[in-house]
């Protein structure tokens, strides 16, 4: 009876050691997919490119016209409002003279062939828009008094504030290309380039000039893009697929060679915008998938999981 226990016992402990064996084979199994580094992967993609600078510009009229009494007398009307356009020669105000407003009709009575009324036009001498107004209806003025402010369209520009070491990128004729705060965008012409640089920023002041049918206002701050370099059919990868070394000497990439190895392939890189980097060498198909998150890290063959939906 003891001799059953005994092989009772070692028939159990053999099915044991045997169930064991075979869950640690399972798990030698599954262990290379569970060291698997998920990864999400890239294509090569070929397009322009261009090694761009934004900066800040700021809208402004370069030149202001003041609209002035021509002779001592008093406001009889007032043909503008403030902010509107004005054209060159259109009446502005209109102002009776001192001696017409004391005298009155007595000039008319006496003779009225004269036709003496003492009313003055003063008009615009130039477009633009009214800026400020100085004095209403009724005011006594005085000769040469000013009455009104007006901004000259034809100085409407914009100011960008150029560090003196992108100077050789923009010259007096080029197009620039200004974005706008409401998502839009206009073309500028760079007009003048004022020739003294301040001292602090060392910046030089840009005048660009618009032409844009829509009204901008005055001290609106646009985005001016300063081309510095541009590349047609440049082959390009994501920023975030290039990885280099602590020196930043040597740059290379993961690319899958099947469904889940990848290795390290060496890289010359070319043009680098915000986002891309142009890649010169080597030459990557079309098809080729290069890693592009999860890739940090990896050794020069390393096992990777494509995340579904990310291929």
């Amino acid at each position: 009876m003891q001799r059953m226990h005994v092989f009772s016992f070692f028939l159990l402990l053999f099915a044991f050691a045997c169930k064991h064996k075979e869950k640690a084979a399972e798990e030698e199994t599954v262990a290379p997919d569970e060291v698997r580094t998920p990864v999400t992967v890239t294509n090569i993609e070929t397009a322009s490119l261009n090694d761009s600078v934004e900066l800040n510009a700021t809208s402004s009229y370069q030149q202001s016209n003041f609209i002035k009494a021509s002779a001592n007398g008093y406001l009889r009307s007032v043909n503008v409002k403030l902010g509107q356009m004005v054209h060159a020669g259109q009446t502005a105000f209109t102002l009776q003279t001192k001696e017409a407003h004391a005298l009155g009709n007595t000039i008319n009575n006496l003779d009225p062939s004269f036709h003496f009324s003492g009313i003055i036009n003063i008009n615009a001498a130039a477009s633009g828009y009214i800026q400020s107004l100085n004095h209403q209806v009724g005011d006594y003025v005085q000769d040469g008094e000013q009455l009104a402010v007006l901004a000259d369209a034809k100085s409407f520009g914009f100011i960008l504030n150029l560090p003196y070491e992108l100077r050789p990128y923009v010259n007096p004729g080029k197009t620039l290309q200004i974005d706008l705060p409401d998502g839009s965008h206009v073309n500028g012409v760079v007009a003048n380039i004022l020739p003294n640089v301040d001292s602090v920023s060392q910046t030089q002041n840009v005048l660009i000039r618009v032409a844009s049918s829509k009204t901008i206002p005055q001290n609106l701050i646009a985005k001016v893009r300063i081309v510095k370099s541009q590349r047609s059919n440049a082959s390009s990868l994501p920023k975030g697929a290039v990885l280099t070394d602590e020196s930043q000497a040597n740059f290379w990439v993961m690319k899958m060679i099947d469904s889940v190895t990848a290795v390290k392939v060496p890289v010359m890189k070319g043009l680098e915008t915000k986002d891309r980097v142009e890649i010169l060498r080597p030459q990557f198909a079309a098809t080729d998938k290069i890693l592009l998150t999860g890739n940090y890290g990896l050794s020069d063959t390393a096992k990777v999981k494509i995340m579904k939906g990310e291929e």
